[in-house]
């Protein structure tokens, strides 16, 4: 039950930085928004991790899990940057939101019992999503074929990224310690993109004036993957992946609120059937 409490924590916080991604990436340079998030996720982790993470708890299979998590996350959160820098939220958050099936093929590849019931409420958390999602779609502009390939191919790397990243985070932190591995997870992430920037030549700074936001990013992001990979050494990890993944119909919900998008009356059907998912979820646990 903890862990997918956890998961949905993890999904506001996502969602409110989805939603400002959306928001700040339109027409901005994605490599210096990733590093000021990146940079303000990491530092605002300083100080918890002096306080509580145990080093010498760390083995080597540890570390080796917390760096590739961070490799991975780069993956997803560019991914997920581009792709919402492409198309409309409600284009993106369907193939964004289908990671859990990944996260439960992580856990049944473990040795973890996967039964049918917590399949059919896997489908229905996609499939609610996809509903949210893609009912407004004629509602939206066309965008070109190049365009709308590019914004697919990007979604299907962050799904890919961020499954991968929840399960090697968990790992690394079932075999050494959570705060720990999540400070170093954080700052391979971090150092990769630094490297990447450097070798684009890309800009290191971000838009003038979006600095309180990224520093927001940077906060939500680190909460939120921090509370994945706490979830490792808890029953049923794998729920807290799954119940994040309700980032996208969250996103779309701040949407209708903040932004006054409207929402369709098929819409709100497949928030309810997210719901229901997730409720199965919580009674399984």
């Amino acid at each position: 039950m903890l862990s997918l409490i956890f998961g949905l924590a993890a999904a506001c916080a996502w969602a409110v930085h989805d939603l400002l991604v959306r928001k700040l990436g339109q027409g901005s340079h994605i490599l210096p928004m990733m590093l000021a998030v990146l940079t303000a996720g990491t530092l605002a982790l300083v100080v918890p991790t002096a306080l509580i993470a145990e080093w010498e708890a760390m083995t080597g299979p540890a570390y080796g899990f917390s760096a590739a998590a961070g490799l991975a996350y780069v993956l997803g959160m560019g991914g997920l940057y581009r792709a919402f820098s492409l198309a409309p939220v409600r284009l993106v958050a369907p193939i964004l939101g289908a990671f859990p099936m990944i996260s439960l093929g992580f856990a049944a590849l473990g040795g973890e019992a996967v039964s049918v019931l917590e399949l059919v409420a896997v489908l229905a958390i996609v499939g609610g999503i996809a509903i949210v999602a893609l009912s407004g779609h004629a509602e939206d502009d066309p965008a070109g074929g190049t365009r709308m390939g590019g914004a697919i191919l990007w979604s299907i790397a962050g799904t890919v990224g961020f499954a991968t990243t929840f399960w090697l985070a968990q790992e690394g932190a079932r075999q050494g310690d959570e705060m720990a591995s999540i400070a170093v997870t954080r700052v391979v992430a971090l150092a990769a993109v630094a490297l990447i920037v450097l070798a684009a030549r890309a800009p290191w700074r971000a838009a003038a004036g979006s600095g309180g936001f990224l520093t927001l990013m940077g906060v939500l992001d680190a909460v939120a993957i921090s509370l994945i990979t706490l979830s490792g050494r808890l029953p049923n990890p794998e729920y807290a992946a799954i119940s994040s993944s309700l980032f996208g119909v969250l996103t779309i919900l701040l949407a209708w609120k903040i932004l006054k998008e409207a929402v369709l009356p098929v819409q709100w059907l497949g928030i309810v059937t997210v719901f229901a998912g997730i409720a199965v979820l919580s009674s399984q646990g």
